[in-house]
């Protein structure tokens, strides 16, 4: 029951992954950026979450002023730096984004120094249910997995049924032909950095509730998203739930085997999947070039 346990609590990690992973993905499949600054966009909103609730706000009152605020950050990301960046080519945005990253963790230690922070949410974030004797599930991971789930349905069918959503899958399909039949892309890719941002804004919350941070931390949850995405498949929103359970249940299960394995299973997990990949688009390819040159028989 303890291995169980493990990965119960690793199916629970994996929701905060993948909220985290969201907006990474969506980003990548409707803009194809890898936005290097999202880790630090997360603890962006984190900072400013924790500072409305130091100035008296509720968590909830907080969070209702905070995802806002992320969201026009978006589109000022968006149109002050992304936009113009894109024109560019697919090694400038990484570079924008890269140097976006380093800017935001110095003027986040400038404004708020190197002290250990926390949110603080009471009782919620250690109380939680006991399903038997050795397997106990906290209501923090509860909402946050449920929160995930939430988000990706309702962005999945955002993006199936609302016309915005349908242009988006569009413009993420080919931004060329979706601008000859009338697809305003730069609204598009206004409205897909506004939710990519806020979403980065929503995950940073929770993990301001489950753990301590600082201004740099932002890096470390860019690579747990980085690979919740490649392991889900890259811009796939259902992909990501998957990915991100996939490194929450490593990470536990490498745990309960010896607790230095932790963090490290998971990143081995990753490197196995991404090798697996690679091995199979080197076999594929090969039988596409032997079958062109007409040596298959």
């Amino acid at each position: 029951m303890i291995w169980v346990n493990q990965v119960v609590q690793g199916i629970l990690l994996g929701g905060y992954y993948a909220l985290l992973a969201t907006g990474l993905s969506l980003l990548f499949g409707v803009m194809r950026i890898i936005n290097l600054a999202h880790g630090d966009l997360a603890v962006v909103g984190l900072f400013l979450l924790w500072w409305l609730h130091d100035q008296g706000l509720s968590v909830p009152a907080a969070l209702a002023v905070m995802l806002p605020a992320m969201a026009l950050a978006g589109i000022l990301l968006q149109r002050v730096l992304l936009e113009r960046s894109l024109r560019s080519g697919v090694l400038v945005p990484l570079l924008t984004t890269f140097g976006l990253a380093i800017v935001m963790q110095n003027l986040l230690f400038e404004k708020f120094g190197a002290d250990i922070r926390s949110v603080d949410i009471g009782t919620f974030a250690y109380n939680g249910w006991k399903i038997t004797d050795e397997i106990y599930v906290g209501h923090l991971p509860v909402v946050t997995f449920c929160v995930a789930v939430v988000l990706l349905g309702a962005l999945q069918l955002f993006l199936s049924r609302a016309p915005i959503g349908r242009s988006m899958r569009a413009t993420a399909q080919d931004p060329d032909t979706a601008e000859l039949v009338g697809v305003n892309a730069r609204a598009v890719y206004l409205v897909a950095a506004a939710i990519a941002v806020a979403t980065a804004g929503l995950a940073g919350a929770f993990l301001g509730m489950r753990t301590t941070f600082d201004a740099y931390v932002g890096p470390t949850q860019l690579i747990y998203a980085f690979e919740a995405v490649v392991i889900g498949g890259l811009g796939s929103l259902w992909g990501t739930l998957f990915g991100g359970i996939v490194i929450g249940v490593a990470q536990t299960v490498g745990a309960q085997i010896k607790p230095q394995y932790s963090i490290l299973a998971g990143h081995l997990v990753f490197l196995a999947v991404l090798g697996w990949r690679l091995v199979n688009g080197a076999i594929a390819a090969r039988g596409g070039f032997r079958a062109a040159l007409g040596l298959e028989t």
